[in-house]
């Protein structure tokens, strides 16, 4: 694996004038950061380094600790660029709030450290507004990072690995023309930027083999986390309120207490979440039982009554989509899943082609209070819904949503303002 990915740093340095690398502290980037910084002392001497690192004010301080010592180090390769913008993040911990913002002046008494020095804001970025997402941020900043450096080429590299998840899987597997000579690890995101993943095919074993064998520095919370009886596979370093986070939060109060003691007062809901975040009291791995006496439209309507006005039309406005899109377009289902909604006698309509790539059937139905089938999470239901209301999953991500009309339209927007610029002429490299 090691060899395989010295080949690829050869191919990405040798074609790319401009690179960068997004570290968050984790054990994929950080292995990653120190592959490309002993590729290029070895074969690059002289040849700077971009280091992206978004910090989100609110992180273990084993982790801060670590990132602080990287970016601090070997100077005279790197060029940091750590950001603390108070662009939008999704929270699964609050009924109240879809977002918060870290670093937030309006907040700033309630900060849960202080910001670092040298860091980034952003008054430093022209393309950042108050409506931006994380995510959003990220995008922009790479085309931001390509134009400072006047660069022909850029290519960010990206620590994710095919192991940790189905949707890096797709990622890297994916069969389309944006890839960068046809290289499975390389796509275009844009024309002269790609993203890279020279590590995709490493295992969670083979990281830690690396730091063995090597001596690289490592985030030593993966020790704690390992005292503390979190399984290997579960060892991951992120933003504490996101869903994927839900269930490791209540870490905090054992690991880094000091820290716990804080961010309860930075978000709302996170002591909440961190006591009930595997029960059914938020649809843990959907064990959420019906009240007696009710359906589950009928409980959707309860727990709608609940909720505060803007969070109540955001799933009233999901919901309608949804319905719609069952009732006049369908969602697509195997030949199997098909059968057995036959078999319990509720009324569909199959089609006989999707404009999906794909082999299953589009199929028209109405919405289902319930259905007790192990495809239960493709199929329209009330109860469906309710998962997402008690989860605070706003975006609906459990139900498969795709981007809002909001969000297509700032995609759309993007396509027009590029739609005149020829394609980059690495597409036909």
């Amino acid at each position: 694996m090691y060899e395989q990915t010295q080949v690829r740093l050869g191919k990405i340095f040798d074609s790319f004038d401009n690179v960068y690398v997004s570290f968050s502290g984790g054990k994929d980037s950080s292995l990653l950061l120190f592959l490309c910084i002993n590729y290029i002392r070895k074969h690059c001497p002289g040849r700077k380094l971009g280091v992206f690192h978004m910090d989100y004010e609110v992180q273990y301080n084993e982790t801060l600790r670590f990132v602080d010592e990287v970016l601090s180090s070997n100077q005279d390769i790197l060029e940091v660029f750590r950001v603390c913008v108070p662009f939008k993040v999704s929270t699964c911990t609050s009924m109240h709030q879809r977002y918060w913002r870290p670093w937030d002046e309006e907040m700033k008494d309630g900060w849960v450290r202080e910001m670092p020095k040298g860091a980034y804001t952003g008054k430093d970025f022209p393309f950042f507004g108050n409506r931006m997402w994380d995510y959003d941020f990220q995008r922009s900043f790479t085309r931001w990072h390509h134009e400072l450096k006047k660069a022909k080429r850029t290519c960010c590299l990206v620590g994710i690995r095919t192991q940790e998840s189905l949707v890096r899987w797709r990622t890297i597997n994916q069969r389309d023309s944006f890839r960068f000579r046809g290289w499975k690890w390389a796509r275009r995101v844009e024309p002269g930027i790609y993203n890279a993943y020279p590590i995709y095919d490493w295992l969670t074993t083979d990281i830690w083999r690396a730091n063995g064998k090597f001596h690289y520095p490592y985030n030593h919370l993966y020790d704690l986390y390992y005292q503390a009886g979190v399984p290997l596979e579960k060892q991951r370093v992120a933003s504490p309120f996101i869903s994927e986070a839900r269930s490791t939060l209540s870490l905090y109060r054992v690991i880094d207490p000091d820290m716990w003691g804080r961010m309860i007062n930075r978000v709302n809901g996170v002591n909440f979440t961190a006591i009930y975040g595997t029960t059914t009291a938020v649809g843990f791995r959907q064990q959420v039982r019906l009240p007696k006496g009710y359906s589950w439209e009928e409980y959707m309507r309860f727990l709608l009554s609940t909720l505060p006005k803007e969070t109540r039309e955001n799933y009233q406005r999901k919901l309608a989509v949804s319905m719609v899109f069952w009732r006049e377009k369908g969602g697509v289902l195997t030949d199997e899943t098909i059968d057995k909604l036959r078999a319990a006698g509720i009324p569909i309509s199959v089609g006989q082609k999707s404009n999906y790539k794909t082999t299953k059937k589009p199929v028209r139905m109405e919405y289902l209070d319930d259905i007790d089938i192990p495809e239960f999470r493709e199929l329209p239901t009330f109860k469906r819904i309710c998962i997402c209301i008690l989860k605070n999953d706003h975006t609906c991500k459990y139900m498969g949503f795709s981007p809002t009309k909001e969000e297509k339209e700032r995609r759309d927007r993007v396509m027009e303002k590029y739609r005149n610029i020829g394609l980059d002429l690495d597409l036909y490299d």
